[in-house]
């Protein structure tokens, strides 16, 4: 079943062109990202505007392909110390991301 639930999440870190399908995407992945885009994570690639974002994961028997595209707005990114081209995030910031809450403002409580 179609899902966005993955072992990670990778946010690509460079403005992508929306055109791209399951084939350029995948290839951003491998070539770019050094990974392998059957592996079950999900990446995320967002354009330049901020107000589009397509997630792409590997499920049994082919990719699939998330896409939302924002009628006003941008989507706010989260903000780390960024050396690659990509991040890891977790599951709550992709959450918040798509749904439209500000990361900033949002406090993570320590767990144990």
């Amino acid at each position: 079943m179609f899902s966005i639930t993955s072992p990670r999440y990778f946010l690509y870190n460079v403005s992508t062109d929306m055109r791209m399908g399951f084939d350029g995407l995948s290839g951003l992945v491998s070539n770019k990202l050094q990974a392998d885009p059957r592996s079950g994570d999900l990446f995320i690639f967002i354009n330049k505007p901020r107000n589009r974002v397509k997630m792409l994961r590997w499920e049994p028997g082919g990719f699939v392909l998330f896409y939302k595209r924002l009628e006003r707005g941008t989507i706010e990114l989260p903000e780390k110390n960024i050396t690659g081209l990509s991040q890891a995030i977790e599951y709550g910031e992709l959450a918040m991301m798509v749904s439209g809450f500000s990361i900033k403002n949002a406090r993570k409580r320590r767990r144990f």
